[in-house]
């Protein structure tokens, strides 16, 4: 002040009526209700439960609340504290208008050309060289500009990556990944919503049991979505919650049962479809309403266009039920049998990889056990159809039927192996070498996996599942070694 007026003779006084920002801060809870005055909202809002803070001001603000609320009403006012990341940029730096770091949401949001984020730098009170740093910056990190990736993918990016307080380095790329989840759900709900005929009424419980194997593995999964979903959000880990739901949507709902689905539709019998049909309903209404909290957009637009189960009247996905485990649902039979098949079906389109055969594959089935025999009998059409296009001919073979002449072999387990006929349209010499790769790698798994049983003590030291997957691995390993040494064999004979 003296600096400000020379010469001028002044007496400063504090003003009264203005508290420390601190101490101001720490009456919130209660201030805002009309405290000190006994009021409606105070006694109906106040305590809360949760705030969402940062770790950076607990003792600044968090402790203050609580020191004020308990001398001024005699209450904690919250019971539990959730303390969030800290934003950095894409390599670990803290957000600074200086280094051009700072990424404003609206821009992650709407998309922003490079010239228009260098003009927001003039917007401030920037140095001239900070400014040239600041440009130079956006220019590495932003080259294109920042895409349009929408409120949804930004979102669940921030949910994804929150592990309880540590840093988030924030990357636009992994938002705009997200964004193409979203594209994903709009493909997926559109899919669904045009299989479905104009007089389609949902069952009015909800509660199904699908005809088919898929339907059910996929009733399971969602059911075990939803059971571990609600437990990762108690227990306030976000980040598996968002694992959960993403896994759930993109690896088992669109990537396998609406693939599945398709097949069903297109040549099951009516109640097939019928069933798979209100399966479809059902797993596509789950999945939008588990994943509606952490991409609320999206989810809402798709629910609306879903025809309501009867009697529903719910007027959004916001107050819709959440769904909850049943154990109605509940089907580890269904689940294990349908593991077959997919696996079944990942060694058959590896294998098509492999051998470049991209047209009139012929791919042979054998099941090593009558179980697996009679899930591959009777699921042989959807492993031909998840298998590809390529494959033109399927068969399934049990466990005493000769090895198929002119294959090479995946062994996918001790219950099922997986043969794809190449005599005559691959190079011998090559598949040879290929093969004797694979079966010295059986054979050192086959070492490791000895030397972990025979070890000193061991029994004693681990569990008797943790020993059950130790010997399920040996076998698995083994019956590897015995397909390779088969392959070349053969491969020797075909030359």
């Amino acid at each position: 002040a003296a600096a400000a007026l020379p010469g001028k003779k002044f007496t400063l006084e504090q003003d009264e009526d203005v508290l420390d920002t601190w101490f101001s801060s720490g009456l919130w809870p209660f201030s805002t209700l009309g405290w000190p005055n006994k009021t409606h909202d105070l006694d109906t809002l106040y305590p809360t439960t949760v705030l969402e803070t940062g770790w950076d001001i607990l003792f600044f603000w968090i402790a203050r609340m609580i020191t004020l609320g308990l001398k001024m009403t005699g209450k904690i006012p919250f019971s539990e504290v959730y303390c969030h990341s800290l934003v950095r940029d894409s390599e670990g730096r803290k957000m600074s208008k200086s280094l051009g770091n700072v990424i404003d949401p609206l821009d992650v949001i709407s998309g922003i050309k490079l010239e228009d984020l260098h003009q927001k730098l003039y917007q401030g009170n920037l140095h001239p060289s900070e400014i040239e740093k600041a440009t130079k910056y956006q220019k590495t990190a932003f080259p294109d500009g920042i895409p349009q990736c929408g409120a949804d993918a930004l979102r669940f990016t921030m949910i994804n990556a929150s592990t309880g307080g540590g840093d988030i380095n924030l990357d636009v790329k992994v938002i705009h990944g997200y964004r193409k989840f979203c594209n994903k759900i709009f493909q997926a709900t559109k899919y669904v919503l045009g299989s479905l005929p104009k007089d389609f009424t949902p069952a009015a419980d909800g509660v199904i049991r699908g005809k088919t194997l898929a339907e059910r593995w996929i009733l399971h999964k969602m059911n075990s979505a939803a059971r571990d979903l609600n437990g990762a959000i108690a227990d306030r880990e976000f980040q598996k919650s968002t694992n959960l739901i993403y896994k759930y949507w993109y690896a088992e709902l669109c990537d396998v049962y609406i693939e599945n689905s398709k097949a069903i539709i297109r040549d099951g019998t009516e109640e097939e479809r019928q069933s798979a049909l209100q399966t479809l309903y059902t797993s596509l209404e789950w999945a939008l309403t588990l994943i509606h909290p952490f991409m609320p957009y999206i989810t809402e637009e798709m629910w609306q266009r879903m025809p309501r189960r009867p009697g529903d009247n719910t007027k959004s996905i916001m107050v819709s039920k959440y769904p909850q485990y049943s154990p109605t649902l509940d089907d580890p039979e269904s689940e294990s049998a349908y593991e077959l098949v997919l696996a079944a079906t990942k060694a058959t389109r590896s294998l098509i990889s492999e051998y470049s055969l991209k047209e009139n594959a012929e791919v042979f089935v054998q099941a090593y056990n009558e179980a697996a025999l009679k899930t591959c009998n009777a699921e042989v059409a959807s492993i031909k159809s998840l298998s590809g296009k390529s494959v033109t001919t399927m068969h399934v073979i049990g466990l005493d039927a000769p090895r198929p002449a002119g294959c090479v072999a995946y062994p996918v387990s001790t219950s099922v192996a997986v043969f794809l006929h190449v005599k005559g349209r691959v190079d011998m010499d090559a598949e040879i070498s290929k093969a004797q790769k694979k079966l010295e790698k059986a054979k050192m798994s086959i070492q490791k996996q000895e030397k972990i049983l025979l070890d000193p003590g061991y029994i004693e030291k681990v569990s008797a599942a943790v020993r059950e997957g130790d010997e399920q691995r040996l076998a698995d390993a083994k019956q590897e070694a015995i397909s390779f040494e088969e392959t070349i064999k053969q491969f020797e004979q075909l030359k």
